[in-house]
């Protein structure tokens, strides 16, 4: 029931972002990258947002999961400040192999936290192009900065276009993060003290202040698998 409220939401706001960003650009887009190796996230416009990190210049999936169009059909996806603080630290990521479809809103990679596996949905529909290498041999790349060097994977989507339609961007997206840190303050009211840490930044790892059990049912919740 909670999800479907969510999504009830989402849709809403989606109508009403659908309109506004007519008039605007909802993406920047930048050069891509010249090399797997060299391939990393661009300078980003940081805004916080009840204790978050949630740049301007990404769309977001209200499943935690963000977007960022480099080209015309290539768009590189990964998890926002909100998943890589409540996810911690984790043990692995499992990514989708290259080549492999992957669709909008269904699952597409795994964080594994003490034995513990829990999924997240890809924001973005298409052919992986490329996933990174560095995450996958250092898991903890996600969780230090998931809008830069820990990024996930590339996708060539053909109809990146309308998928980005589909994305939150701008006040909508500050919105659904604001919203997503209050439902956590209301689901674990620990989460109080820790996003009052450093002048309202959460703390890196959330996970680490409740039991495995509870943590499964809220990053399911959230996560919205």
């Amino acid at each position: 029931m909670t999800v479907l409220l969510v999504l009830m939401m989402f849709g809403i706001f989606l109508t009403i972002d659908h309109f506004y960003a007519k008039a605007k650009h909802p993406v920047l887009r930048v050069a891509p990258a010249m090399s797997r190796q060299a391939a990393t996230a661009p300078r980003l416009k940081p805004s916080l947002v009840g204790g978050f990190s949630v740049p301007d210049n990404l769309r977001y999936h209200p499943g935690h999961t963000w977007a960022l169009s480099e080209s015309p059909n290539l768009v590189r996806i990964g998890i926002d400040d909100f998943a890589s603080k409540l996810t911690g630290k984790v043990e692995h990521i499992a990514l989708p192999q290259r080549g492999q479809w992957i669709r909008q809103g269904q699952k597409v990679w795994s964080i594994v936290r003490n034995g513990v596996k829990v999924d997240m949905v890809s924001p973005i529909e298409g052919s992986v192009a490329d996933i990174n290498e560095a995450v996958v041999n250092d898991p903890s790349l996600a969780g230090k900065d998931p809008y830069g060097e820990g990024w996930l994977v590339t996708v060539q989507s053909p109809d990146s276009k309308t998928n980005f339609r589909n994305l939150l961007g701008g006040a909508l997206a500050r919105w659904w993060t604001e919203e997503s840190s209050m439902r956590l303050q209301r689901v674990m009211p620990s989460a109080l003290g820790a996003l009052a840490q450093d002048g309202g930044v959460a703390i890196d790892d959330l996970a680490s202040t409740m039991p495995d059990e509870q943590w499964i049912k809220i990053t399911r919740e959230f996560f919205l698998t």
